[in-house]
């Protein structure tokens, strides 16, 4: 992830009288000269470059924007943010002075997948209001040349074709010092290709190893490791083995250890895991992650294991596993309560190790129950909330009784009523027609004229119907049955009575 104007965006985050439009630079001392160390893009745009003397820029353009610059609060901001993207992937580090690096490596799919996870990386950075650039490879370094000198803001390159990726970054694009770099460019290298089918030994000779340090981690012919920052506030249990692990009963063992451990350090916080990732690291430097999650914060080692024990199936050890991790990666205050009731009370029932067990299974979608919402609109009168929510307090009126199944969207029906405030004689749903015995109604429904301005005159007639095989239907007329403008007349099925 590339940031190209972290530092003035960080600036004016914190200064939002600063008027946007107005080009901004930051100047520090480089020696004993006050240079230019951060432009946004308003001054980039009017000729100002890092490096440039202050006071050349200041003459450059009429109206410029100068503060102080202040690299170790842009660090320390790098890192925070860094820390924020650990909920992404286990494994995130600063890239400074203006980028980080994430491994997807393993937690990719649980985004849906490698170009879905960056543009959600790339988007909720975006949105705080910073620039960003991003670029996935396999390597560190591709990705970094990419993200700051490849033509995509967005570019997503499969692991097969980094090398040739690589090859087509300009020389700049590979780390190298400012004078390395121009130096090669004399010599008439353009492109990290260029470079790398040249022969090793006369270039190493006259630039020194670093050179075929970095092009060798471009292509990734060199491991480059990452070395993640950690969250103070996030509880861990790591496991690293001395012979790699495959077997699921191993697995299972060892998660259940690491499951008391990481409960134990909770508990000394006084908080519940509400989202626990485990990770393994294989021996064939890859990973996989898998994540379970909680209706309530909770820290019942117990419970925990059996639920990461279900994940265990859709973990592959391949060769065998080096290190273990858990963590609570989404935690909850969680204090101690009683359990048994001293005067003889009956213990309340706990539904939560259920809730968690549905949650967590892959064929299971969603575990809610539904609330009332202020609105007479049906379709906007509930909402989904978690499962074990508390009450809201809210309630649905009473006056008209109410289907037990609300159709998501209603559906449209042909009926025929004989006077508009009568309900249909007969109406057809599904290709089916059906002849009504008995209905009740009209309940009239107004539109919300603050929710949108063609609901001050709309109007829906709700009726409650029953045909001839005793099924009940909620049925409505879009309109009054007279004017037009109250709507399209049209009927619909809203919803059925069990």
């Amino acid at each position: 992830m590339f940031l190209p104007t972290w530092a003035t965006d960080r600036l004016r985050r914190a200064e939002p009288t600063l008027p946007p439009d107005t080009p901004l630079a930051l100047v520090g001392r480089e020696g004993r000269r006050r240079v230019v160390l951060a432009a946004d893009r308003a001054a980039q745009g009017s000729g100002i470059r890092v490096g440039m003397a202050a006071a050349q820029a200041q003459a450059l353009v009429a109206g410029l924007e100068i503060r102080d610059a202040d690299p170790a609060g842009d660090r320390a901001a790098l890192e925070r943010l860094a820390v924020w993207a650990l909920r992404f992937s286990p494994v995130v580090a600063a890239d400074p002075p203006d980028g980080l690096v994430i491994d997807t490596t393993g937690a990719d799919h649980l985004f849906g997948g490698e170009a879905p996870m960056l543009e959600s990386i790339a988007h909720r950075i975006a949105a705080a209001g910073y620039g960003v650039r991003a670029a996935l490879a396999g390597t560190w370094g591709a990705a970094h040349g990419l993200a700051r000198h490849g033509g995509q803001p967005l570019a997503v390159v499969p692991g097969a074709a980094t090398a040739r990726a690589a090859a087509s970054l300009p020389l700049a694009a590979l780390r190298l010092p400012t004078a390395t770099v121009a130096a090669l460019k004399v010599l008439g290298f353009r492109s990290a290709g260029e470079l790398a089918a040249q022969p090793r030994a006369p270039l190493v000779r006259r630039f020194g190893p670093e050179l075929a340090l970095r092009l060798d981690q471009a292509f990734g012919r060199v491991e480059e490791p990452i070395v993640p920052v950690r969250d103070p506030d996030r509880a861990t249990a790591r496991r690293a083995f001395a012979e790699p692990i495959a077997a699921p009963e191993t697995i299972g063992k060892y998660v259940g250890k690491l499951a008391a451990e990481l409960c134990a350090r909770l508990e000394a916080r006084g908080l519940g895991a509400r989202r626990v990732e485990m990770r393994i690291d294989r021996v064939d430097r890859s990973a996989q992650t898998e994540r379970v999650g909680m209706a309530v914060p909770m820290r019942d080692a117990a419970r925990l294991a059996r639920l990461l024990g279900e994940a265990i199936p859709r973990l592959d050890p391949g060769f065998g596993i080096e290190t273990l991790t858990l963590a609570a990666t989404e935690t909850g205050p969680l204090a101690a309560r009683q359990t048994v009731s001293s005067l003889g009370a009956p213990p309340q029932p706990d539904v939560s190790g259920l809730i968690d067990t549905l949650l967590n299974r892959a064929e299971v979608r969603g575990v809610h129950r539904v609330a009332p919402v202020q609105s007479d609109v049906p379709e906007r009168s509930v909402r989904r909330i978690d499962a074990l929510a508390p009450a809201t307090g809210d309630t649905w009126p009473q006056s008209w009784p109410r289907p037990a199944r609300l159709l998501a969207r209603p559906e449209s029906i042909e009926a025929m009523a004989l006077l508009p405030d009568h309900p249909p004689v007969a109406f057809t749903w599904r290709g089916v027609r059906r002849r009504v015995r008995r209905g009740d109604g009209p309940e009239r429904v107004f539109g919300e004229w603050w929710a949108r301005d063609p609901e001050r005159v709309a109007v829906r007639d709700y009726f409650r119907v029953e045909d001839e095989g005793g099924e009940r239907f909620w049925i409505f007329r879009a309109g009054d049955g007279e004017d037009a403008a109250t709507g399209s007349h049209r009927w619909f099925l809203h919803g059925i009575f069990g």
